[in-house]
């Protein structure tokens, strides 16, 4: 069996096993394609459809596989706006005896287009759960869509979740900060210097005397002249840093909202496997937002399974032969790949899960 085979058939068993039943007919044929999407990422390590196709387990030829793709993606309905990972619920049930750390940043990917992302943090790797993505270079989305996204996903919560939400500048508006506040959860954002803060006076961070090293905890102020809150107000100046960072929060106490913040980068690392080191989703030379949604399912199903091959490998000790012995300086993303290509070499199963994250392993993984 060739290495595409062998990759498509393992992503398909496990694709079908997480339905209720086994699809048939259109649905069957949906379902193929999505594996061999997913199959065709992993392989080629792009979103292109040519590179994806090179890499699907077919025998027709390659235009045909490419048709076959881009009728797949082309499918989309017009006044379907958020896109929500498929098993998210069962993913965040698996996650739900910690903390969930909920983080949401925009990026840019394909042509001329921005991706809202909502993702759950996982040792040092940000999962995603659902995402939005609209005509535009760059800027800001609206409040009105930071709240549907984060709706859809406070649906599929389990009642006893305990919930952390961490955001950029992007994400201080106060009627994002009420809603969250009416979920029940507890938020820290990032804000400017300059904005409005109310305390029997108005004033701005940048009243303050901070210097580097130094924590200022300012608790029940009122935000912006819209008087929202009261909130907790932090200027925060790491030891080493070049300025400041200015948070909005709900905590009582600013040491634990410094302590959560700092979660919010881990991000980074799911747009930058989704780009440069690892996908290459900004090359995929699509236009259309509906289409690049459509796509980005396939990239987050493929992103999710190398994590979860990564926390396998570890689990199985695999790590010091495909790597160090005396250390791990892989991401779970890197061990994930890198484990394919062993398995396949020495003709072994291909394990694939897509929800099912242990925290069973040593703390030094990245």
């Amino acid at each position: 069996m060739s290495d595409n085979h062998q990759r498509y058939r393992s992503i398909r068993a496990s694709l079908s096993q997480m339905l209720s039943n086994e699809p048939k007919g259109y649905n069957a044929k949906q379902l193929n394609i999505l594996a061999g999407l997913v199959s065709g990422i992993v392989g080629s390590r792009r979103t292109n459809y040519p590179q994806i196709a090179s890499k699907a387990p077919d025998r027709t030829k390659p235009e045909s596989r490419v048709k076959r793709i881009s009728r797949f993606v082309n499918e989309t309905d017009a006044e379907q706006e958020v896109h929500v990972m498929p098993f998210a619920g069962l993913l965040l049930s698996n996650l739900v005896e910690r903390t969930l750390v909920l983080v949401m940043d925009s990026s840019e990917v394909g042509r001329g287009c921005l991706a809202l992302m909502l993702s759950v943090i996982y040792r040092g790797r940000a999962l995603p759960i659902a995402w939005l993505v609209i005509s535009a270079k760059k800027g800001h989305f609206s409040q009105e869509r930071h709240i549907k996204l984060l709706s859809a996903i406070q649906e599929l919560l389990p009642p006893e979740a305990d919930v952390v939400f961490l955001g950029d500048g992007e994400f201080d508006g106060a009627e994002l900060q009420a809603e969250l506040t009416d979920f029940g959860w507890k938020y820290a954002c990032r804000t400017s210097n300059n904005i409005i803060l109310f305390d029997g006076e108005e004033f701005s961070f940048q009243d303050l005397p901070l210097q580097p090293d130094m924590c200022l905890s300012l608790p029940d102020v009122l935000f912006t002249r819209q008087r929202f809150g009261p909130v907790l107000a932090i200027a925060w100046w790491r030891k080493g840093y070049k300025g400041p960072v200015y948070l909005i929060s709900n905590f009582e106490l600013a040491e634990e909202a410094c302590y959560w913040y700092q979660k919010r980068f881990k991000i980074e690392t799911f747009f930058s496997d989704q780009k440069g080191r690892g996908f290459h989703l900004h090359k995929s030379h699509l236009s259309n937002p509906a289409r690049l949604a459509k796509l980005m399912l396939a990239a987050c199903l493929a992103y999710l399974w190398l994590v979860y091959l990564g926390v396998w490998t570890i689990q199985q000790k695999l790590h010091t032969v495909i790597h160090r012995t005396d250390r791990c300086d892989l991401s779970l993303f890197q061990l994930g790949l890198r484990v394919i290509d062993h398995l396949l070499d020495h003709n072994l199963p291909l394990p694939v899960s897509f929800t099912n994250f242990s925290h069973a392993y040593p703390l030094f993984v990245r």
